[in-house]
């Protein structure tokens, strides 16, 4: 018993020891506080490695710093080797009813779970502490599997969660971070780095690459390999590559099959599919499916893939051709995302546009290029755009030094001030 508290005490609040806060992520913070105070669960999602431990240890400090004892705050994090003594549903319970009886704090208790999915039949307690109306209870959890968690969300915490997705570091907190000045060549910096957050802690470009690595052999082993038994990791890390490497091509299932049948590959449709299903759910791939502009439904076959952050990119595969309007593209993907809207690659007609993005009731077109300088280009770009028929905001983003007038409706943004219009 003993044992098990002292491990508690080291990654909570409740003695003098320090906890490691990193970088204020407020626009997150800022957006849980909202739906504090009520039995919503606050899940969080999102890539291992993107920031959720920290944004739940911010919350916890948050709540202390607003009054609440530190005591009633109590922090499991199953990313840590000392919490592989739990692994059940039952040894959860154990666990917080053993910190009740040591702690014996008084009132609401804070209840902060990362790395959720990594307890058999974690929805149990958690269902059971968030609608316990003996005592009150405000529970956080984090995960990094899409699938486990919205398996279980949907059917026990059905109608009782609010979810939030984290991404690693955006523009705007990557000049946050390293102190620097919005530019055209600051986010430059920041398109050939990334913004995975313990990036900015290591010091040079090798340290940097075996970080990445790491962060992918995990999320391609635990997350995956472990858990799915696959049978073929060799073939799931190509399929990666594959796709962080055609990001911004539009790619289908069967496409990926010919071209490993054409390399004398034995594997199949299916396998191919389960293999780039179980990636999306780590969040490290996102798939951005087409969209008929004029029919307004979801067109199936070629989709296009987005890596989660291009620190994947630039520090396991640069050798591969991939332009700065692909950087680009990517990058206002994830800022799409991030926003908060739904994104699709759109079409119309015989013309492709780049993002069809809605949120509430607003909807933008945009489309991405890296430079507008050559006539070709222009005519190409804003094409596309003048295709639409609509009324809804059109953008042109690009890495221009200047800005150039709207045309049409159209309007062009530099990629650094795009986050702005959102």
């Amino acid at each position: 018993m003993e044992e098990i508290i002292s491990t508690l005490r080291k990654y909570n609040f409740w003695g003098s020891n320090t906890i490691d806060l990193g970088y204020a992520r407020t626009d997150y913070t800022g957006k849980i506080t909202d739906y504090i105070g009520n039995r919503l669960i606050k899940v969080l999602i999102g890539q291992r490695r993107a920031g959720k431990s920290f944004v739940l240890r911010q919350m916890v400090k948050q709540l202390i710093d607003k009054g609440i004892s530190p005591i009633n705050t109590l922090i499991i994090n199953k990313e840590f080797s000392d919490f592989d003594f739990l692994s059940t549903h039952q040894e959860l319970d154990e666990l917080i009813k053993l910190y009740k009886s040591a702690l014996k704090p008084s009132g609401k208790i804070y209840i902060f779970i990362d790395e959720i999915q990594n307890i058999s039949g974690w929805e149990r307690v958690v269902n059971s502490y968030s609608q316990d109306y003996t005592d009150n209870y405000e529970l956080f959890i984090s995960g990094s599997n899409s699938r486990m968690l919205s398996n279980e969300l949907a059917t026990l915490l059905s109608g009782r969660y609010v979810k939030f997705e984290i991404f690693p570091f955006n523009y705007k907190e990557y000049l946050g971070i390293t102190e620097k000045e919005k530019s055209k060549k600051t986010y430059i910096e920041y398109l050939e780095t990334g913004g995975m957050p313990e990036l900015f802690m290591l010091s040079n470009q090798e340290t940097r690459r075996n970080y990445v690595s790491a962060i992918k052999d995990t999320v391609l082993l635990r997350d995956i390999i472990q858990r799915h038994n696959i049978r073929e990791p060799r073939l799931l890390e190509e399929i990666f590559v594959y796709l962080v490497n055609n990001a911004s091509n539009l790619i289908s299932v069967s496409s990926i099959f010919k071209y490993y049948k054409g390399l004398g590959r034995k594997t199949s449709y299916d396998i191919i599919s389960n293999y780039i299903g179980y990636i999306e759910d780590t969040f490290i791939i996102h798939r951005c499916d087409r969209f008929n502009i004029r029919g307004k439904e979801i067109i199936a076959g070629n989709v296009k893939f987005y890596a989660n952050d291009l620190s994947f990119k630039n520090y396991l595969y640069p050798g591969f051709g991939y332009g700065f309007g692909y950087l680009v593209e990517n990058q206002i993907f994830l800022e799409l995302r991030k926003a908060g809207y739904k994104v699709y690659t759109g079409s119309i007609k015989d013309k492709e546009v780049d993002f069809v993005a809605s949120k509430a009731d607003r909807v933008i077109y945009v489309q991405c290029a890296y430079l507008l300088v050559e006539p070709e280009t222009i005519v190409q770009e804003y094409a596309s755009l003048e295709a639409i028929s609509d009324n809804y905001e059109k953008f042109i983003v690009t890495l221009d030094d200047l800005t150039f007038q709207s045309n049409k409706g159209i309007r062009h943004v530099q990629a650094w001030n795009f986050s702005e219009q959102l």
